[in-house]
C-alpha cells in the first residue's frame, strides 16, 4: 500500500518524460521543429478521419498522444545496467523483452523499461529503450581491456540521484520534495556532454572497431540519444520533413502502410555531427555523431500467430530485395513489401477471426441497458452489438527495426557481422532479474478487458 504522502510512481515518470523532453528540445534543435511537424500532422489527422478520431477518444489513448514519447539509451557496465534498472523502478517502469541486435551487426542487446500495465501507461506511456554493449565481442583484446578500464573509471549517476532511488527502495516512495529533485537529478544522467573521456586517437580506435563502441565508452554518460514522439500518420511526416529542414532515412522501418495499422513504423533523420573536446585538446576540435530525431506510428499487438506471419511477409519482402534497404532500392523496397503483406488481413475483423492480434473489449450503450447477457458468448455479445472491440496497441519495439534504425544513423560502412551470439542469460544476470514477456502482458490487458465486461453486464 503506498504512503498517502508519496508521489505515484506514475506521476514521477510523467514528470521525467516532460523533463527529458525539455532538454532534449534545447540540446537538439532539430527535435523541436521534428515535434512541431509532428503535432501538425496528428491534429491533420483527426481533423480530416473521424475514425481515428473516434477510435482515439473511445480508448481513450487521445489524453496520452501529446505525452508518448520513447527515448533510447545505452550503457556501458552491468553495474550501469542494474542501476538503471532501480533507477527506473521508482517512475513505475519495469524492463521488458529482450533484444539481441547482433544479427544486425550491433554489438549490444536490450531491453525497454516501461510501465506494464494498461491503467498505468495511460497516465504515461513513456519507455526508454535501453541497451548494454557487449565489450566481450570486441575482438582486439587490448582495445577491449582499454574500453573496460575507461568505463570502470566513470560514475554516470549522481550521488543524490542514489540516495534517492536507496531511500525509495527503502521507504517504498518519494514525498513531493524528493520526487522533484529525483527527477533534476536522474536527468544528469541523460545530458550530453561535449567533452571526450579519451584522446582523439584513442577514440578513432573505438571508432574502427564500431562506431557505436566509441558512442558508449568515449563519454561521461549514456548521453540520451533520441527521443521519440507518436504520429498518426508517419508516412505525411516522412514527405514533410525535408520541407522543415529534416533530411529523412530512405525507407520507414516496419511493416507497410495498412488501413489497420499493427506492431511500429519508424523513421528518423540522420544523427548529428556534434562538436567534441577529446582529452588532448583544449577545445571542441573533433566530433562526434549519435544523437537524432525518430518518429513513430504505433498500430495493434500481434499474438505469436501475428508475429511469426509478419516475420515470415517481412523476410519474404527483404530476401527478394537482396539488400539492405537505401536510397538506391527504397521504391522497389515499399512495393515488396506491399505485395508480400497484402497476405496480411488488414481488418479489425479479420486479424480477430484469425487471433493475429490483441484486443480490448468494451460493453456498448446497447449492451449496458440490456438484462441477462452474462450467459451469452462474447462472440454473441459482439455480433448482436452488445460488445465492440478496438485493436490494443503496441507498446514494444520491433528487433528488425531498431537495428534498422541505429545501422541507418552509424552509417553503413559501420556494419559488423557477429554472427548469432545471443546471450539473453548473460543480459539477465546484468540486469539482476528476468526481462518481463511482452506478449503475455497483452494477453493479460485483453483477458482483463473481458473480464471488466462480463462484470459489467448483468
Amino acid at each position: 500500500m503506498s504512503h498517502p504522502s508519496f508521489v505515484s510512481p506514475d506521476l514521477i515518470r510523467q514528470r521525467f518524460s516532460k523533463a527529458m523532453s525539455d532538454m532534449y528540445r534545447e540540446e537538439v534543435p532539430l527535435y523541436g521543429a521534428l515535434m512541431e511537424l509532428v503535432e501538425q500532422t496528428n491534429r491533420h489527422v483527426l481533423d480530416s478521419d473521424p475514425q481515428i478520431a473516434r477510435q482515439l477518444n473511445s480508448t481513450g489513448e487521445i489524453q496520452r498522444l501529446d505525452l508518448e514519447r520513447h527515448g533510447a539509451i545505452r550503457v556501458g557496465t552491468a553495474a550501469e545496467l542494474a542501476t538503471l534498472a532501480r533507477l527506473f523502478a521508482v517512475m513505475g517502469m519495469q524492463p521488458v523483452g529482450y533484444y539481441d541486435l547482433t544479427p544486425a551487426g550491433v554489438p549490444v542487446h536490450s531491453t525497454a523499461f516501461r510501465a506494464v500495465h494498461e491503467a498505468a501507461l495511460q497516465v504515461s506511456p513513456f519507455r526508454v529503450f535501453t541497451s548494454l554493449l557487449r565489450l566481450e565481442l570486441i575482438e582486439d583484446l587490448e582495445l577491449r581491456a582499454f574500453a573496460q578500464s575507461v568505463l570502470d573509471k566513470r560514475s554516470i549517476f549522481t550521488p543524490k540521484a542514489l540516495s534517492l532511488i536507496d531511500r525509495a527502495e527503502t521507504e517504498g516512495g518519494l514525498t513531493e520534495s524528493e520526487a522533484q529533485v529525483f527527477v533534476e537529478q536522474a536527468l544528469e544522467t541523460f545530458r550530453w556532454h561535449h567533452s571526450a573521456t579519451v584522446t582523439a586517437e584513442q577514440y578513432q580506435k573505438l571508432c574502427a572497431q564500431h562506431r557505436l563502441i566509441a558512442d558508449v565508452v568515449a563519454f561521461k554518460g549514456p548521453h540520451i540519444n533520441h527521443l521519440t514522439p507518436r504520429t498518426l500518420d508517419i508516412d505525411i511526416v516522412q514527405a514533410q520533413m525535408p520541407a522543415h529542414g529534416i533530411t529523412p532515412k530512405a525507407v520507414i522501418e516496419g511493416p507497410p502502410r495498412r488501413q489497420c495499422p499493427i506492431l511500429l513504423r519508424q523513421t528518423s533523420f540522420k544523427a548529428l555531427d556534434e562538436p567534441v573536446a577529446f582529452t588532448d585538446q583544449t577545445e571542441n576540435r573533433g566530433s562526434h555523431s549519435a544523437r537524432f530525431g525518430e518518429i513513430e506510428q504505433r498500430g495493434a499487438a500481434l499474438t505469436p500467430k501475428g508475429r511469426a506471419l509478419y516475420d515470415r511477409l517481412l523476410n519474404a519482402a527483404r530476401d527478394e530485395l537482396k539488400d539492405f534497404p537505401n536510397e538506391g532500392n527504397a521504391a522497389r523496397y515499399n512495393a515488396l513489401m506491399t505485395q508480400h503483406f497484402s497476405e496480411f488481413p488488414d481488418t479489425v475483423e479479420g486479424m480477430r477471426q484469425q487471433e493475429l492480434a490483441y484486443f480490448r473489449y468494451f460493453v456498448t450503450d446497447k449492451g449496458v441497458g440490456a438484462e441477462a447477457l452474462k450467459s451469452s458468448s462474447l462472440e454473441d455479445l459482439l455480433s448482436d452489438g452488445y460488445l465492440r472491440v478496438e485493436p490494443l496497441v503496441y507498446e514494444d519495439f520491433l528487433p528488425v527495426s531498431a537495428a534498422g534504425i541505429f545501422q541507418s544513423n552509424l552509417g553503413d560502412a559501420a556494419q559488423t557481422h557477429y554472427g548469432e551470439h545471443s546471450n539473453r542469460q548473460a543480459f539477465e544476470n546484468a540486469l539482476g532479474r528476468s526481462t518481463i514477456d511482452e506478449l503475455g502482458l497483452y494477453a493479460e490487458t485483453q483477458r482483463r478487458s473481458i473480464e471488466e465486461c462480463f462484470a459489467t453486464l448483468r
